[in-house]
């Protein structure tokens, strides 16, 4: 079961849109925000409504060490053209081993009680559009997502810049 109640993503985790991401994620290439965050905006229905957006928190460890949360340089732009505020919500209270490589059940248990909303924050009867760069498993932002049902969000709603099709994984 999924904590959030739709999904939005651009394109496929792969060939070239693979490689902007990872430039973008690990290389430190952060001009690429601005591109990135435009194929996620696109991806995103006209008709739909949003209160605000959340970037997907990094643990504070693994922000400081690369200097930066690629989630939210991706939120502030899609929220520039929705003209949607962004809020830093949630916090990752954990810190988690990289999800690639481990089964959808393990990925489950690497997230549960990674999330947890900030103090003083309130989103009650908020609809929320939570934004990462890749979704594989959902099984990172469903954890997320569920803190935010719980602190009362009506609708949360997940946009990625892409998806990888698990079918298709050699590993």
């Amino acid at each position: 079961m999924t904590g959030f109640d739709t999904v939005y993503t651009f394109g496929s985790y792969e060939e070239t849109l693979r490689e902007l991401i990872h430039l973008f994620k690990y290389s430190q290439i952060r001009p690429l925000a601005k591109p990135l965050g435009a194929l996620i905006a696109r991806a995103i229905p006209r008709e739909h409504r949003f209160d605000l957006m959340i970037p997907m928190p990094l643990h504070w460890k693994k922000r400081w060490s690369r200097g930066y949360n690629q989630s939210e340089l991706l939120a502030r732009e899609v929220a520039r053209r929705w003209g949607v505020p962004v809020a830093n919500v949630v916090r990752r209270v954990k810190p988690t081993a990289p999800q690639a490589g481990l089964s959808n059940s393990k990925r489950r248990l690497n997230v549960r009680g990674a999330f947890a909303i900030r103090k003083g924050q309130s989103i009650k009867g908020l609809r929320v559009l939570l934004i990462d760069d890749v979704l594989t498993t959902g099984a990172t932002a469903s954890a997320c997502a569920r803190v935010l049902k719980r602190a009362g969000a009506s609708h949360v709603a997940v946009a990625a810049v892409a998806r990888t099709d698990r079918r298709m994984e050699s590993k």
